[in-house]
Formats: C-alpha cells, sequence, structure tokens
C-alpha cells in the first residue's frame, strides 16, 4: 500500500498503477522528504514531477506546502490513477489545497514547453532510461529552474550519478537505500554582484 506520509493529507491511501511504475518506498520518501522540510525546501515551493507514475512524489510535496504541483506522465493509465490520487488528496486538504495538474505527455515534449521557474523536480524515470535522454531532459529543464531550486533523480544505484554537468547542473549530494539511490542537484550558483556582497 502506498500512502501520504505525512502533512495535510497525511494517510491518504495512493493507487498505484499495476505494471509500468515503480513506485518509491516509503522508507525512501521519508529520508527524502524529511530532508526538503527540514531545509524549508517545501513551503510553497512550485513542485513538477517528472516519470510522475502514481504521483506519489509530487502529491507528498502537497501535502506538506508546496504551491503547485505538476505531474507528467505519458502512460494513460498512470495518468488516470494520478488524477484520483490528486483528487483524493485534494479532498483531503480541502480549501486551500496546492493546485495539481496532471500532464498525459511524454517528459521531453513537455519539458519543451515549460514554462517555470521551477523551485523543485522530481525525476523518476524508468531503469531502462538511457543516460544520453536523463540528460536531454535535465538540460531542457535547466532553463526553467528557479536560481534556487533542487532537482533530485532517483535510479537504480548501478545506474550511476546523472551526468549534472552536461545538462548544465551542479551535483549537491547523493544517497543509496539498497537498489535506489538519490541524486540531488541544482542550478550553479551564481557569483555575487559588487552590490549583493556589500
Amino acid at each position: 500500500m502506498t500512502r501520504i506520509i505525512a502533512g495535510a493529507a497525511g494517510g491518504v491511501r495512493l493507487d498505484v498503477p499495476s505494471s509500468g511504475t515503480r513506485p518509491t518506498s516509503d522508507r525512501v520518501r521519508e529520508s527524502l522528504f524529511g530532508a526538503l522540510e527540514s531545509s524549508g525546501a517545501l513551503d510553497g515551493a512550485r513542485v513538477v514531477d517528472l516519470y510522475a507514475g502514481s504521483g506519489a512524489l509530487g502529491l507528498e510535496a502537497a501535502s506538506r506546502g508546496a504551491s503547485s504541483v505538476d505531474l507528467v506522465e505519458r502512460a494513460k493509465q498512470a495518468a488516470a490513477i494520478a488524477r484520483r490520487n490528486a483528487d483524493a488528496v485534494r479532498r483531503s486538504i480541502g480549501t486551500g489545497a496546492a493546485p495539481v495538474r496532471v500532464h498525459a505527455i511524454a517528459v521531453g515534449t513537455w519539458l519543451r514547453g515549460a514554462a517555470g521557474p521551477f523551485d523543485l523536480v522530481f525525476l523518476d524515470p524508468p531503469y531502462d532510461l538511457s543516460d544520453d535522454e536523463l540528460t536531454e531532459n535535465l538540460a531542457a529543464l535547466a532553463p526553467a529552474l528557479a536560481p534556487d531550486a533542487l532537482v533530485i533523480v532517483e535510479r537504480s544505484s548501478r545506474s550511476g550519478p546523472p551526468n549534472w554537468n552536461a545538462a548544465g547542473l551542479e551535483p549537491l549530494r547523493d544517497r543509496a537505500y539498497g537498489d535506489t539511490a538519490l541524486w540531488w542537484g541544482a542550478p550553479p550558483a551564481q557569483p555575487e554582484t559588487e552590490s549583493q556582497s556589500r
């Protein structure tokens, strides 16, 4: 069973597609969202969940204070389930729930039209997604990121880290949870101007 772990919709059960997706385990989500919450990255964040599957990552962010969530999932069955899950989270939160939009479209296509700026982006691609395609997605995402955005990639720990530099981003940290690993990246730090440093 997958559920929202904490926040305004904590405990809400989420449906999961019967095949074709790989839901993030509760243990990984608890660790990830604990770190995001302690750093203040969720409150008011504009969130994107790419390769969203059931939408569990984006909807967890909505439960914990995100201001908007976009779920991008090409598979029609999974996108329909993500819509149902988003409705359940919205009903649980009630008035003031963050808008959640589900886009049943390929990630690369959606990114070409994405305006942003986005503060927090999750990428949980299929394990068989090539490194080149992941790099292309990250490079297409980079212009739509807020200056202090976080990008979190979940892949098999055997896949190795994303090619952040080729995508115009910088690695921050990584952590493995058995077969699953999370890699954190961000836009390059902007050099301080003379007026900022005074």
